[in-house]
């Protein structure tokens, strides 16, 4: 099949202050753009180009670099895009604000345990929140590999992960991983990572 760079459901200059206007605009344009765009090269004429990407992340260790490294780029950034929300941020909902408090205590502990997956990321990667045997786990990944690869060291289910790559912060907060990483739960659509959650039960 043929990958496309799925349309936001916001404009680029909505996710302000927390996320700068030409942050996204290039990283949604550029960077997830040349994820698709490569993907689709790289699997023309293969076993590849005829399965969905859920498909082709679970069995990736059957194929080269670039269709891991870029088909993980363009789902690892879709399910980005659509966890985001302006006007967003808050508590969470529904089965998964339960599931928050029965795992990790409270919400201010998930996000401090996530934003140490993200900090301690050494290099380019993402953090993750998960779903792993009917439990939320956090884990995180190298580069654009995520947790649906067959060949990852950190197994779930995937509900939120965040760009930790530089492309994703670095105009507006330089080094100040730290500072993104607090900055971007102003943005987390709740609703939407419940709906997932509730998916993987």
């Amino acid at each position: 099949m043929t990958h496309t760079l799925p349309a936001l459901s916001y404009a680029y200059d909505a996710l302000e202050p927390h996320i700068d206007t030409l942050t996204m605009t290039i990283h949604h344009t550029k960077h997830h753009q040349a994820y698709v765009d490569n993907l689709n090269k790289a699997i023309a004429g293969t076993e590849a180009e005829n399965m969905d990407i859920i498909s082709l992340m679970g069995s990736i260790s059957k194929f080269p670099a670039a269709v891991r490294n870029n088909g993980g780029g363009h789902y690892n950034h879709t399910q980005f895009w659509t966890a985001l929300q302006p006007t967003a941020g808050g508590a969470p909902v529904g089965a998964l604000a339960d599931a928050i408090n029965a795992t990790f205590g409270s919400v201010d502990a998930l996000k401090e345990q996530m934003n140490a997956a993200g900090a301690t990321r050494f290099g380019s990667g993402w953090a993750w929140l998960g779903v792993k045997d009917g439990q939320l786990a956090i884990c995180s990944t190298p580069n654009q590999d995520n947790p649906l690869m067959d060949i990852a060291e950190c197994k779930c289910q995937p509900i939120f992960g965040i760009d930790v790559w530089e492309h994703a912060y670095y105009l507006h907060y330089q080094n100040r991983r730290a500072d993104y990483l607090t900055a971007i739960w102003n943005l987390v659509n709740w609703e939407e990572l419940n709906n997932r959650f509730e998916a993987c039960k």
